[in-house]
């Protein structure tokens, strides 16, 4: 039976409490940036204490501006300052991984992805180090890449058990050039969740899994990890419940409780 995690950002919890506990979800919690500043671990813990059914958690780090693989060191600091923030409320909470977003954009770095991936392995290699020691996977998130071979790069020098991939279905409709099966070719080794969200190639709509033209059929007949976690990233409560229909349908299991 797949239990999926459902996206939320940290400070809509409290709106939808009633809805979690009575369908006793499975959460990924979103940090921006603003909510790391105004949050106390004191906060944090009391919020594990608001989630009494106890349930499978996964973070999402703030990305905004943030860029791990800065050449500037400055800007690569500040990252590592979130990343670091984050990596405290995660030492409270426990979750099973968190996703971060690896920076990368191929015109900013001059089709030359040797200068990103340096940088990136200095913060990377600490970051996964202080996340392993707490029981913790990292995962990178494709955001823009139109083709893995970036991902794949950084997968193959980490060399870590405790680092993957965040595969996002919404993200490789929108922006790949290549075919569904190149991309799981070079990441189905690496992937340890799921974000399952579609949209019909105009924009990141999030809608419901099914409801866009990503093929989800094939998705998940490729998939080889069903261990990794299973995150939908819908908009709404009723979204969310028909995106946990819809993965049924299309995996034969039954979705969530």
């Amino acid at each position: 039976m797949i239990s999926p995690h459902v996206h939320i950002p940290f400070r809509k919890l409290s709106e939808h409490l009633d809805l979690i506990r009575e369908k006793a979800l499975n959460l990924e919690l979103y940090f921006a940036g603003d909510v790391l500043d105004s949050i106390a671990l004191s906060d944090v813990q009391k919020t594990r204490e608001l989630l009494d059914h106890n349930p499978s958690l996964s973070f999402h780090a703030p990305f905004m501006d943030l860029s791990p693989g800065a050449v500037d060191s400055l800007v690569r600091e500040a990252t590592m300052k979130r990343f670091n923030h984050i990596l405290d409320v995660a030492e409270v909470l426990q979750p099973k991984a968190i996703v971060c977003h690896s920076g990368y954009e191929k015109w900013r770095y001059a089709l030359k992805p040797d200068w990103w991936l340096e940088m990136s392995l200095l913060s990377w290699q600490s970051l996964n180090k202080r996340a392993s020691d707490i029981g913790i996977k990292l995962a990178i998130e494709n955001i823009f890449e139109d083709e893995p071979s970036n991902l794949k790069m950084l997968m193959e020098h980490m060399q870590s058990d405790n680092f993957g991939i965040c595969f996002d279905t919404g993200h490789c409709n929108l922006f790949s050039k290549v075919r569904l099966e190149d991309w799981l070719t070079a990441l189905n080794p690496y992937i340890i969740e799921l974000h399952l969200h579609d949209n019909d190639k105009s924009s990141d709509q999030h809608l419901p899994v099914g409801e866009g033209n990503f093929e989800f059929g094939k998705f998940f007949h490729l998939l080889k990890n069903w261990d990794c976690i299973h995150t939908i990233e819908a908009h709404s409560p009723d979204q969310v419940m028909r995106s946990m229909k819809n993965i049924a349908r299309f995996t034969g299991t039954v979705a969530g409780s």
